[in-house]
């Protein structure tokens, strides 16, 4: 992958997550600082002490989260897609509970970044198994579930590209930063699913 085509993608993810809603940027954020042990999220996002219930809980679910790294299958087997699935639904539903994350966007967004590329053909069905639980409230399992669309439902591929953008908080710059990305990302309509890889950008 050249740097041209590299710094590219850099600047779709950038754009991309400047398109999400403030509080599921917030959401994104933290979850990477505890996902990829970032930093002590109890320090930087632990406001309130409903928020520092949660950061806790967050922590012992997130445990898993090697494992599932580990199990993302290689070839599709059944019973390594069944593992894989099972596994990662549970962080899932935790994740959605939350009320951080409002669309299939964002989640892949997170998934991706907290578990990689190769687990890109999966997230679809893992969102909606975790986003049809009556563990969701009705008005927010709505929401989630209409986020889902039909092309990312029904893609018949997915890049194998990794990641380029971890999106992670700046203390003074935050606020600065974030509305100079909207006003970057215009028009930027969200991203969904990628469909099958582009040769260009391999």
């Amino acid at each position: 992958m050249t740097l041209a085509s590299t710094s590219t993608a850099t600047i779709g993810e950038m754009r991309e997550f400047a398109s999400f809603e403030p509080n599921e940027q917030r959401y994104i954020k933290r979850s990477l600082d505890i996902g990829l042990a970032r930093s002590d999220a109890f320090k930087t996002w632990g406001r309130r002490e409903d928020e520092s219930v949660s950061i806790r809980r967050q922590y012992v679910v997130y445990q898993d989260l090697k494992s599932v790294r580990a199990l993302v299958p290689e070839d599709g087997a059944v019973g390594d897609v069944e593992r894989f699935v099972s596994k990662v639904l549970r962080i899932a539903v935790f994740d959605l509970e939350q009320e951080g994350i409002e669309s299939f966007s964002a989640f892949r967004f997170l998934y991706e970044r907290l578990i990689g590329a190769k687990a890109r053909p999966y997230l679809p069905a893992v969102f909606c198994g975790a986003a049809a639980l009556p563990t969701i409230r009705p008005a927010q399992r709505k929401l989630l579930l209409q986020s889902l669309s039909e092309a990312a439902a029904t893609a018949p591929g997915w890049s194998t590209r990794a990641q380029a953008f971890y999106p992670e908080r700046i203390e003074a710059a935050e606020a600065a930063c974030s509305n100079t990305a909207r006003l970057g990302a215009g028009q930027f309509n969200r991203l969904e699913m990628e469909p099958l890889v582009d040769p260009g950008r391999e």
